[in-house]
């Protein structure tokens, strides 16, 4: 099972850890595109002051966040820790990877990947810094990260798909970067958290039930093959699932779960 995770828009700080070293982290076919876009957000970020904004109307920071901009101009000597502590937010809070056992760590090292507008993609355990660069940033040389990542995507994932079930929950500023294709998408499945009185999409729920639903599977021990097995799965584990198969092969399948109370 591959599990296809959004980053966080907050991140724990870098702390003292050595380096990044971008010839460390997973996919390595993914180096090259990764140092394209590391070298030009240094360089961004890296200015006298008008360059500084400059570069915060290309991040979308808002004047608050400025002091991003001098997170990403030191990322080559920033500390690096482990992906999986520098992400939080709703979803990882929910996910809780610090607090797995450790059969379920050792899941989620080879289960979880990140998808990131500055990595592509990371596992958890991939040492990285704390950084801030979403996939709807345009770079002005590089331009729309999602249209930079396609190619190299397309290369790389279906490899770390390997044969089994992947679990798609990426936001859909994330998902542009890499659709699955043939036989991978007939294995994949997305997910969408519904509040069950009302059928509506709540974000903050959506996200924590997104990362209660991965905690489960991981500490479930469970592993699906397909996604008939993953509903299957995801009730056995006590929640309310609806689906529809997709009328023909080589296409995802869309799962909604229920949830009745917001929280």
């Amino acid at each position: 099972m591959l599990v296809l995770l959004p980053p966080s828009e907050g991140k724990a700080s870098s702390g003292r850890g050595a380096p990044l070293k971008p010839e460390s982290l997973s996919l390595p076919g993914l180096t090259g595109a990764r140092e394209a876009v590391l070298g030009e957000l240094v360089e961004l970020c890296a200015g006298d002051p008008e360059q500084n904004e400059k570069a915060r109307e290309v991040l979308g920071l808002s004047e608050g966040l400025r002091g991003e901009i001098a997170k990403n101009a030191g990322l080559r000597t920033a500390g690096a820790r482990p992906a999986g502590e520098i992400y939080t937010g709703v979803l990882y809070d929910a996910l809780g990877l610090a607090s797995l056992d450790a059969a379920a760590k050792k899941r989620a090292a080879r289960s979880l990947l990140v998808f990131s507008g500055l990595w592509g993609a990371v596992r958890v355990t991939d040492r990285i810094p704390s950084y801030r660069c979403s996939m709807g940033v345009k770079l002005p040389g590089l331009g729309a990260l999602a249209g930079h990542w396609r190619a190299p995507m397309a290369e790389v994932l279906p490899e770390a798909a390997g044969e089994g079930l992947v679990l798609d929950l990426r936001s859909a500023a994330y998902a542009a970067a890499w659709k699955p294709k043939g036989e991978v998408a007939g294995r994949t499945a997305s997910v969408r958290v519904l509040h069950a009185p009302t059928r509506k999409v709540v974000s903050h729920f959506n996200k924590a039930t997104k990362g209660r639903i991965v905690r489960s599977l991981l500490s479930a021990g469970a592993a699906p093959r397909d996604p008939a097995a993953l509903v299957d799965a995801l009730r056995d584990l006590g929640y309310e699932v609806e689906t529809q198969a997709p009328g023909k092969a080589g296409k995802p399948w869309a799962l909604d779960v229920l949830v009745e109370e917001i929280h």
